[in-house]
């Protein structure tokens, strides 16, 4: 396929900004933010005078290293309105997260807000290789979740059309865009590959598909399964990142020139990346927790919130602004099995090692005495359904060395046929069941 790249005059002046000019810009930027979170917010206003800094002692960028840090906690317990800066009356939306491990997210946006908001995911979209005229099928799921709207308002500020399909009805989906022909999708890369499944399913093959770009975001995905995706739907696979507590979809995008990384829009978000058990800023290209600061946002200022995403600052190429690395977990995602540190992504490229499986998995703990155990479903792709029992033996025997000798765990592998594992329709695939008791 032919990527869209970037043609002269299209980027915006402060993609291809030098260092000097972008650092100037952020500190004007974040003087400012710092300022309305602390006049607007009691929580920002208690937590800086707790630490004994004040706005007036940013001087420099490395100065925000002296300020708090803010915490998913902190949001819960000021739910729901207790961290906005501005009146309910110029609150122009809200969003929230699910609230599966408790109290939901809830964040707002001014007018101003969702207009950067939407500029954003429309530099994203134009990174990914979209373009004006483009038709967008969007099967980001609509309502609170901030990825429906996120996407479909960049969309549309890009000058795309957009098909608004939201998440589910896998058969339709797929008649969509047969019918509509889209050049681009914007969906969770798990149930990108239910899509292709029901494409294999029609007998439709990748060079039949209209899609030339896929942009995913939502949920942690390696490099195993962009090469899963782009050769099961035969389109370039883009990372776009974001999080509902830092705006939304847009934080970040890759480069479909590059895709080596999601390039963080850093005239919006100042980025820093920290050791996740001492706080302390750790060099661009170390691993670490990944924070944010918001540097335009108005009604939900967010200060040095750590993220709990596991990355590293890497340093510009197709854009002037800095890229971040592929997530390799979230701190709190983390499985500590037998004493050792272990992130479902780590799981997922052994899986995808071999091209007889699928990206379709689940890890199932358990706890037996003081020993855990833990069981690693995958499956068969369509085409490797014929393989005989001892094959499938042996390539579970396989896998199940690869995960002791690269990860360090004993596991049991238990290779499927192909669509055992439920499928995700609306949302984040569940690829962890940890029914080991609770520690008190």
């Amino acid at each position: 396929m032919t990527a869209k790249f970037p043609q002269p005059g299209e980027l915006e002046a402060i993609e291809t900004a030098s260092r000097d000019e972008i650092s100037a810009l952020q500190l004007q930027r974040l003087k400012w933010s710092l300022q309305h979170a602390y006049d607007k917010v009691p929580f920002h206003k208690a937590a800086f005078d707790a630490k004994g800094v004040h706005p007036s002692d940013l001087k420099t960028l490395a100065d925000l290293a002296k300020f708090p840090f803010m915490t998913k906690t902190a949001l819960r317990d000021n739910y729901p309105f207790g961290l906005f800066a501005v009146p309910q009356n110029q609150v122009a939306r809200l969003h929230a997260s699910s609230g599966t491990t408790g109290k939901s997210i809830v964040v707002g946006y001014t007018h101003q807000d969702i207009d950067h908001w939407a500029n954003l995911v429309a530099r994203s979209i134009r990174a990914a290789g979209g373009r004006a005229g483009d038709m967008l099928h969007n099967a980001y799921g609509y309502g609170m979740f901030t990825g429906g709207l996120g996407a479909h308002y960049g969309a549309e500020r890009l000058g795309c059309t957009v098909v608004p399909m939201s998440g589910g009805q896998t058969e339709k989906q797929v008649q969509q865009i047969i019918d509509f022909q889209p050049q681009i999708i914007m969906v969770t890369p798990s149930y990108s590959l239910v899509i292709a499944e029901e494409f294999e399913r029609q007998g439709i093959t990748p060079d039949q598909i209209s899609l030339k770009i896929g942009i995913f975001g939502a949920e942690p995905w390696g490099e195993g399964m962009r090469t899963e995706i782009e050769r099961k739907l035969g389109i370039d696979a883009i990372d776009i990142y974001g999080l509902t507590e830092v705006m939304g979809p847009g934080v970040a995008c890759e480069c479909i020139e590059s895709k080596d990384g999601p390039v963080i829009w850093e005239d919006h978000f100042y980025p820093e990346i920290i050791n996740p058990d001492t706080g302390e800023v750790v060099a661009d290209g170390e691993d670490g927790e990944l924070v944010f600061t918001s540097l335009t946002k108005e009604a939900f200022p967010v200060i040095r919130y750590r993220t709990r995403d596991l990355t590293r600052l890497l340093p510009p190429t197709s854009r002037a602004f800095r890229r971040m690395g592929k997530i390799t977990g979230r701190s709190d995602d983390m499985l500590i099995v037998r004493g050792v540190n272990v992130f479902p992504t780590q799981i997922e490229e052994q899986i995808l090692r071999d091209k007889r499986l699928s990206g379709n998995y689940q890890i199932q703990l358990s706890r037996d005495g003081h020993l855990d155990n833990v069981e690693v479903r995958c499956e068969l792709q369509r085409e490797a359904a014929q393989l005989s029992p001892a094959d499938v033996a042996l390539l579970a025997k396989e896998l199940q060395h690869h995960i002791k000798t690269i990860i360090g765990i004993s596991t049991q592998v238990r290779v499927l046929a192909p669509e055992a594992i439920p499928r995700t329709l609306t949302g984040k695939a569940r690829r962890v069941i940890d029914e080991r008791p609770k520690q008190l």
